[in-house]
């Protein structure tokens, strides 16, 4: 049966910042918002959809606060939709708990100005992640509406996307874009008759429901008279009705949907996804990872360690993360002053967060000695972490060990050695006081005088970390003036350190708590601070756990701790890449480089809790694309590209870092993991869950189904699972024979009129050689874990957590005389492949503290988990921290069973 009416929704989409700046941006959103508050104000059946975000009320509001009252008078009426999110962001190139944050921070925004429109709204998102239906329905929203990404087993225009927990969300499915009612309005006086064609046209998608018409696109309000025209246009066979999304999904929809779907949305069939975005502009994906990280650890420290509440710095860096994680922002796809600006934002949201961590920290290393160490564990579970600290060298006939506070000792192992002669100056002694400008109080060149030699002609200062005496700056320049005026002529003026050097300790930090050392001088026999020379062939490192070997074309050989062994690891294939910042294409002729010119092998440390070797290998990579940009350029540019090799005791993985000089342009440069035998899934870990994916994907829109897949904390084939440091990209290749992740993509242009891998332009072209990294740095880090046992049985979840964080190192500041306090643990949490997502401090209502804890059990089994700590009682909330169970009691111990897949947050006070 048909329904011959149809529902028109008036919006924008807005991009906070894409091909022009966010202020440039601002400026047209200001008057399009006004348009929009004229129109409703003007016409009672005017209603008005604000892109599912409230980044844009708050920028506009910011400019506009006079109108602030008309805007929340037409909210509480139902006229102007807003929220639930703060942004449209990228679900792939942040992490889970941003995405949560996004939805906190918008729906409360929204709370402010009269209620959040509780849809979880997605429309132009370049795929979905699997477990956005349980973020929704942990949140209380019952409904979405979205896009790209859907499969083509979904023929009408909605669908039940359910999570991999069983969650579910009646979705609604925008399959002619969120724009498909522009065309209906081209000529207002045929607005009746294009409905008409276009209701016939799509008739078996909307079945008995009316049609859904989205009136509006990208930066520009509907026209004033929008109303009017419908008005006109609606007749007793086919009325029309304009109304918000809300009111469109909640009155006049059937809820009874049949078709399912499950798991993330990465499909092409009904529109693009662009996943070139996944790999360009690296620097801005590994700035999203570091400003994320911070933003955690801060959260962590203040919740577990400081009497102080930082929230408001906190809900600074986060508010400008969320900015920055916009599906035009952190992907990549803007111009060059735009990706500048975002990254801007993101390293002020990591040094909000770092002020906060470290002045959590600065609280309990008052009462570590100042020849001491604190140090403090971001995980909640103990671990044995090794850090770099600087040290007093001892004399040849002892060696180092570190002190703990139960006073066991452990050697440690010297990595470097600092020079002991900061200055050594001839001056004539009426230029002394100079001199004496550099001290501040005691200070001298970053360090502390312990104490000066001032003999006829000569002024010693020798300094340190610890000074043991007094020292007064007053005294010193009557001293040094009168040694002047006796001994005039050349003074020869030194500024001595005390021998010191860089030493690798191996310290153990229980769950989420502190602990600190010392490091003193012991009779044993010193561990040498640089290897001895590496015989002929020394090619291998190994710790117990894992074996690597550097193989004769520069690539590696490894061996897990089950005998499983992966060879050829680390070959790097450069290609040519004719593609813009949404998608990867080759060159008509690619000529693809893999092999190097030059190798070279260099152990650079070699030590028991430690070793090193640097593989450098040389290639000649074209410059760039030829002018038609057909083949690549015949002239190349020799590349030395490094790949530092490290095994750590204790760790049953292969620490990797790549890194060069990138001078060579238009290409994509991918590192390969091979296979022992092909496989044909593969399996990654992002927002909340692990999402297995196959050798294609689903095609049949404009866009060529290139089966390349984001990767979050770790990517995982067969034998061969590779931690993470950032969000990135891969592929499996070679019909399932090797793992391909991507180190770089250069690019010149947001889009290319012409591709040929998509029909359509994704945007102008706009030149951006920013997004070809010219001249930069280019660095990659990963580890490889080599088990049989695939990424549940070789711990991946945990060691991905342990890889990405490491332990958060600082001086103590109480007298070196003091003794080290005893070790403190903070928050336990214990539960196999369970990922601890948040634990931050809280507030209710009635300013009553607590911390809150967010878990997810990354497995398709049931999950126990047990979390220890400091307190009393728990309660259950959702995910906009809602309690939905009463406080149950919980002295110190709190028991739960997780369900596959299942997010649960819980306050403990």
């Amino acid at each position: 049966m048909r329904n011959n009416s149809a529902v028109f929704v008036p919006h924008f989409h807005w991009d906070r910042e894409w091909y022009e700046p966010f202020q440039v941006f601002r400026h047209r959103l200001v008057t399009a918002l006004d348009t929009v508050l004229e129109t409703a104000e003007a016409d009672p059946d005017f209603r008005f959809t604000v892109d599912g975000q409230m980044a844009a009320i708050e920028d506009y509001v910011e400019m506009r606060p006079e109108n602030r009252e008309r805007l929340v008078a037409l909210v509480r009426d139902g006229r102007i939709a807003i929220g639930p999110w703060l942004i449209l962001l990228d679900e792939f190139l942040c992490s889970g708990e941003t995405i949560v944050r996004n939805l906190q921070m918008g729906w409360a925004a929204a709370a402010e100005l009269g209620g959040a429109m509780p849809i979880g709204y997605l429309p132009d998102m370049f795929g979905h992640i699997a477990q956005m239906p349980q973020i929704l329905a942990r949140a209380g929203i019952e409904h979405a509406a979205l896009w790209r990404g859907v499969p083509g087993s979904v023929d009408g225009h909605a669908f039940r996307w359910r999570a991999p927990d069983g969650s579910e969300v009646r979705t609604e499915f925008l399959f002619d874009g969120y724009d498909n009612g522009l065309d209906v309005l081209l000529v207002p006086d045929r607005i009746r008759h294009a409905l008409g064609e276009y209701a016939e046209m799509t008739a078996e998608r909307w079945g008995g429901d009316p049609v859904l018409a989205m009136a509006g696109t990208d930066h520009n309000a509907p026209d004033p008279q929008l109303a009017s025209w419908l008005r006109h246009a609606s007749s007793t066979e086919r009325a029309i009705t304009v109304a918000t999304l809300d009111e469109y999904i909640r009155k006049h929809v059937r809820d009874e949907v049949t078709a399912v779907v499950t798991g993330e949305l990465r499909s092409h069939v009904r529109g693009n996804i662009l996943p070139g975005v996944l790999s360009v502009r690296l620097g801005l994906k590994q700035r999203m990872a570091v400003a994320e990280r911070t933003i955690d650890h801060a959260e962590r420290m203040n919740a577990l360690w400081s009497g102080r509440d930082d929230s408001p710095f906190l809900a600074l860096a986060w508010h400008k993360v969320i900015e920055s994680t916009a599906h035009d922002s952190v992907v990549g796809s803007g111009t060059d002053e735009t990706c500048d600006q975002v990254a801007a934002r993101l390293a002020e949201a990591a040094q909000a967060a770092r002020a906060v961590r470290d002045a959590a920290l600065a609280e309990p290393a008052a009462e570590v000695p100042g020849d001491g160490y604190l140090v403090a564990n971001p995980l909640p579970w103990e671990r044995t972490a090794l850090v770099e600290v600087d040290v007093r060298v001892p004399t040849e006939d002892s060696a180092l060990v570190s002190t703990a506070p139960d006073g066991s000792s452990h050697p440690v192992q010297l990595i470097s050695q600092a020079p002991t002669v900061l200055s050594d100056e001839r001056l004539d002694a009426s230029q002394l006081e100079r001199v004496l400008r550099r001290i501040h109080r005691r200070e001298l060149f970053g360090r502390l005088i312990d104490h000066y030699d001032l003999t006829p002609g000569s002024l010693v200062f020798h300094l340190t970390e610890a000074p043991t005496g007094p020292f007064d700056l007053l005294i010193l320049r009557r001293e040094i003036a009168a040694a002047a005026a006796a001994h005039p002529g050349e003074w020869r003026v030194r500024t001595l350190v005390e021998a010191r050097a860089t030493a690798l300790v191996p310290v153990q930090v229980p769950p989420g708590g502190l602990t600190s050392f010392r490091v003193t001088a012991d009779d044993r026999p010193a561990v040498p601070a640089t290897p001895p020379a590496p015989a002929a062939g020394d090619d291998t490192l190994a710790n117990g756990l894992v074996k690597v070997v550097v193989t004769a074309d520069g690539t590696l050989e490894l061996t897990g701790m089950d005998g499983t062994v992966l060879s050829g690891i680390g070959r790097l294939v450069d290609g040519g890449d004719r593609g813009d910042s949404y998608n990867y294409a080759p060159p008509a002729r690619d000529a693809l480089v893999s092999e190097p010119i030059q190798i070279t092998v260099q152990v650079i440390e070699s030590g028991p809790l430690r070793s090193r070797m640097r593989v450098t290998r040389v290639y000649e990579w074209p410059v760039a694309l030829s002018s038609d940009r057909d083949q690549r350029s015949d002239h190349t540019v020799r590349t030395p590209v490094d790949m530092l090799v490290e095994v750590r005791a204790g760790e049953p993985f292969v620490r990797l870092s790549t890194s060069f000089l990138n001078q060579s342009a238009d290409h994509r440069l991918r590192l390969h993991v091979p296979l022992p035998q092909p496989v044909s899934m593969s399996a990654s870990a992002g927002q909340f869950a692990v999402t297995e994916r196959g050798l294609t994907a689903e095609g049949g829109w404009g866009e060529f189904p290139l089966p390349t897949f984001p990767a979050g904390s770790f990517v995982s084939a067969g034998p061969a699972t590779v931690l993470l440091d950032h969000t990135g990209e891969y592929e499996l290749v070679d019909d399932g024979s090797a793992l391909a992740i991507t180190l770089l993509r250069a690019i010149g242009s947001i889009s290319v009129n012409i591709h040929p891998l998509r029909d359509e332009p994704a945007a102008s072209e706009i030149p951006v050689p920013g997004a070809q990294d010219l001249g930069m740095r280019i660095e990659n880090r990963f580890a490889i874990v080599p088990s049989a046992a695939g990424w549940q049985g070789a711990n991946a979840v945990a060691l991905a957590e342990e890889f990405r964080n490491d332990v958060l190192v600082t001086h103590g500041t109480a007298p070196s005389s003091s003794p080290l306090p005893p070790s403190a643990d903070g928050l336990q949490v214990d539960g196999r492949d369970v990922h601890v997502s948040s634990i931050r401090r809280v507030t209710d209502d009635t300013r009553t503290t607590g911390t809150e804890v967010r878990l997810a059990a990354m497995s398709d089994t049931a999950s126990a988990v047990r979390v220890t700590g400091s307190f009393t009682e728990a309660t259950t909330v959702d995910l906009l921290g809602r309690p939905i169970s009463e406080p149950v009691p919980a002295p110190g111990t709190l028991e739960l069973d997780l369900g596959p897949w299942e997010m649960r947050t819980v306050v403990l006070r």
